[in-house]
């Protein structure tokens, strides 16, 4: 089989790539080792797939990438969240904004982003190969020759592009592959880390609390007695540690930082409250009902499944009446509020993560085209790059515009061979 340009993965960035290569004329195929294109859009954004974040200026966008987030920018001046947006419209996909700019479907189903996509790829004429297993990517003077698949069977192009995604999810086919063809053709590869993870603590008794959502907390993370990190939001407690929006985002220097030592992480149940005004708002609750158990007196301050653990920790008797804590007790509880103590133990891992932290280096891939500058007919896009963001849609919109960029170079370059 001969083609112009052959893509691996039909992930997101994959499926782009074809849809934007085959918008310019040329003749796509697409080799995709799962059964059907897509599956792993079918677990973003819990099943309502993410597409993307509302954060419109380009710079401001970069910079959530941190210092790789300068890489983003012609792709993203190219393709970014308002084409985006505008595409998925145009194809009769409507979206929806929700909190911290998180852009929906309208429907709430991942599936119909996978189902638009697919129907693109047909109508556009890309051929998809699915149950299709690479065997080996020859490549000789700074060229690949060919794709040889494991059935013996060849596929030549003018250029290949490889959007396999990282090792996140492993099950939905992110086996990193793809790193392993790169390195083959001379391309450094950024040590692969799981990013936008579960976080796994210590204590057993957080088991107690699984399930339990928190909503505006601080979560503060401490090596030693330095801060190395803290943010405001959203948490949940899970069988084994917790999750969340503010731990997913964490988690990658939480993770670099427990490779190193010891690392704790202090929730702050009330960050709108300095020690003082938490006090006296304690005191407050106490002498209204002086006469109840204390444990039914925290259920103004804390979520009910929390309240045992809080006491436990604070070692209270759970019956003992309000007017009859201490002051030492009431300074105990106090700091619980302010600074719940829980020890990390590792990250979930791939199996759990969100997306990947490392892989492709920026170094040797053209921003402006995505084009590898260490072989020629070779493009880049989407997870394997060493590009991570954090959890609102940023990760999804780096797959759309370095896919849309790879897939239009490519058609370009295609047509100058």
């Amino acid at each position: 089989m001969e083609t112009d340009l052959a893509i691996i993965g039909a992930g997101p960035a994959g499926m782009m790539a074809a849809i934007s290569a085959s918008q310019c004329g040329a003749r796509v195929i697409v080799l995709e080792k799962n059964r059907i294109p897509g599956v792993k859009l079918l677990m973003t954004g819990k099943d309502r797939c993410n597409i993307t974040n509302a954060q419109t200026n380009i710079r401001q966008f970069a910079d959530v990438f941190g210092k790789n987030g300068k890489f983003l920018l012609s792709a993203l001046s190219r393709f970014g969240v308002e084409q985006t947006i505008d595409f998925f419209h145009e194809h009769n996909l409507q979206t929806k904004v929700e909190r911290g700019g998180r852009i929906f479907p309208e429907t709430d189903r991942a599936r119909d982003v996978q189902d638009l996509f697919i129907r693109l790829m047909k109508k556009r004429g890309v051929r998809v190969l699915t149950d299709c297993r690479i065997g080996s990517i020859p490549h000789r003077d700074g060229a690949i020759e060919k794709i040889i698949l494991e059935n013996t069977s060849e596929i030549t192009a003018k250029n290949y592009l490889i959007a396999t995604g990282g090792l996140s999810y492993p099950k939905t086919g992110s086996t990193g592959d793809g790193y392993t063809w790169a390195r083959q053709m001379g391309h450094t590869i950024i040590e692969p880390q799981p990013s936008l993870t579960p976080v796994l603590v210590e204590e057993p008794w957080v088991k107690a609390l699984e399930g339990l959502s928190l909503k505006n907390v601080s979560i503060a993370v401490y090596q030693g007695t330095k801060k190395q990190d803290e943010r405001f939001g959203e948490a949940l407690f899970t069988a084994n540690g917790l999750s969340g929006p503010i731990i997913l985002d964490m988690s990658k220097s939480i993770g670099n930082l427990t490779a190193h030592g010891r690392t704790d992480l202090f929730i702050d149940f009330k960050p709108a409250l300095d020690f003082t005004k938490l006090d006296k708002r304690i005191l407050r609750d106490f002498e209204q009902h002086k006469n109840k158990a204390i444990k039914n007196v925290l259920p103004a301050l804390l979520p009910k499944s929390l309240i045992p653990v809080i006491l436990e920790l604070a070692r209270i008797d759970p019956e003992k009446q309000a007017n009859a804590i201490t002051k030492e007790e009431r300074k105990k509880l106090r700091l619980l509020l302010k600074q719940f103590p829980l020890r990390v133990k590792c990250l979930l891992g791939f199996n759990k993560a969100i997306i990947t932290s490392g892989g492709i280096s920026l170094k040797e891939v053209d921003p402006k085209t995505m084009r590898s500058k260490i072989i020629n007919n070779l493009f880049f896009a989407g997870e394997i790059l060493d590009l991570d963001g954090p959890t609102g849609g940023y990760n999804l919109q780096v797959c759309w515009s370095t896919g849309y960029l790879a897939g239009q170079s490519a058609a370009v370059l295609s047509r100058e061979v």
